[in-house]
């Protein structure tokens, strides 16, 4: 055999496909795995060893956090801090998305976790996510320094407002969950010009969130005592309105509402906000028709109500455009459903034909003869519906003795 042949039959040493990946994969790569698996893939080659210290993605989730336990359960509470610090302090260039969960551990001092929010804000974070298992943190001063914000999400914080702070200008999806605007912030306003989207669940004392938001599209407020309503409802721009245990804290006409915003197109209201926010109008006529309105889902509706029945028709009666309908009923023991059952019979008593309505939604049916009767009547006056869907409540279920056993709903013409 001579040098050439020899050379030919020798097998070729295999090759580092994974080493040899271009930079542009490895950060695709990198930007898909957890934080702490990409800190690892530094062994396995001289190409990967800093590849995780210009991820621009970094998340520190309540996954993390349990998993992270998990594993260090000795010394959970150091150890969660010093991969942290190393993460971000030995990190390159911008950051654009930090989540980060403060797990159970942080009960005596948040001290180690300011000096994070403040690296975050020199370098240029635009999606902050910050949640909270612990007493409620209070955001320190730096935390307003994160100008190229774009995305904020918080729970369980004290948002304490600098004097000299007046505004978020890149600011576009606002969430706010448990947390609390202290008592003695100075009511300036803030300016969140370019805010679309903003949802408040069980925060405090929100009169003190005073904003301007002139772009604002989308409002979620769910059991937030002594919102300042009108301050986020005088905006044209509003198209999803969803509000729920609302706790009277200034006189508001649904009426003038639904007049000042021309472009909503989905709005949620409970049974008890929709009474608060109508007054002694709820069985009255809307002044006018709402054009622009295309979804409506109602909360925790008892049918037997007569007040509540009224509301419902009222709002159905108004909406000529509707092609979405959701209702979430309640239904209490021991009520008389006499009056409810006998208006729902009267002729002509939602006096209008719902042409454009296509599905409807009635979730926790108990199957009163009220519920029965309003089922009865959207039937009998939707031409152009499509799809009804049936959840029965838990109590409505039959007991059945073979798991696989289901129910359905059908229609006996069919």
């Amino acid at each position: 055999m001579n040098g050439k042949s020899k050379r030919m039959s020798e097998p070729c040493p295999e090759e580092d496909r994974i080493s040899n990946l271009p930079e542009h994969l490895i950060d695709s790569i990198l930007a898909r795995v957890p934080v702490g698996d990409a800190v690892r893939t530094s062994i396995i080659s001289k190409k990967w060893r800093c590849g995780w210290t210009t991820m621009r993605e970094l998340v520190f989730d309540e996954q993390f956090s349990e998993k992270f336990a998990r594993n260090r359960a000795s010394n959970y509470h150091n150890g969660f801090i010093r991969i942290i610090n190393k993460v971000l302090f030995l990190h390159k260039g911008p950051i654009l998305k930090f989540h980060l969960h403060i797990p159970y551990v942080f009960h005596d001092s948040f001290n180690e976790i300011d000096p994070w929010l403040s690296f975050l804000s020199r370098n240029g974070v635009m999606e902050l996510i910050l949640t909270n298992s612990c007493r409620r943190y209070e955001l320190p001063s730096y935390f307003f320094s994160c100008l190229e914000l774009r995305k904020l999400k918080l729970e369980n914080c004290f948002f304490k407002q600098p004097l000299e702070f007046q505004r978020f200008l890149n600011l576009e999806y606002l969430y706010l969950k448990k947390v609390d605007f202290g008592a003695n912030l100075s009511g300036t306003q803030i300016s969140l010009p370019q805010l679309m989207d903003l949802s408040m669940h069980s925060c405090t004392n929100v009169s003190n969130f005073n904003i301007k938001a002139s772009k604002l599209s989308s409002l979620v407020v769910l059991n937030c005592p002594g919102a300042m309503l009108l301050r986020f409802l005088n905006n044209p721009s509003l198209t999803r309105l969803d509000i729920q245990d609302f706790v009277e804290g200034e006189v508001i006409d649904l009426a003038r509402v639904l007049c000042n915003l021309p472009e909503l197109e989905d709005l949620s209201i409970d049974s008890n906000s929709l009474k608060l926010l109508s007054a002694d109008n709820i069985s009255k006529s809307l002044p006018h028709l709402v054009n622009s309105l295309k979804s409506l889902g109602l909360r925790n509706f008892q049918l037997s109500n007569l007040d509540q029945l009224h509301g419902a028709l009222c709002l159905l009666r108004n909406l000529r455009n509707l092609k979405h309908f959701v209702i979430n009923v309640n239904m209490e023991p021991q009520v008389d459903v006499g009056a409810a059952s006998n208006h729902l019979e009267t002729p002509n008593c939602l006096k209008c034909t719902l042409d454009q309505l296509q599905t409807v939604e009635i979730i926790c049916l108990e199957g009163s003869k009220p519920e029965l009767f309003f089922i009865k009547l959207l039937l009998a006056h939707s031409p152009s519906l499509k799809e009804i869907t049936i959840t029965p409540s838990k109590a409505s279920r039959f007991p059945r003795a073979s798991p696989k056993a289901k129910m359905f709903y059908l229609d006996p013409e069919l």
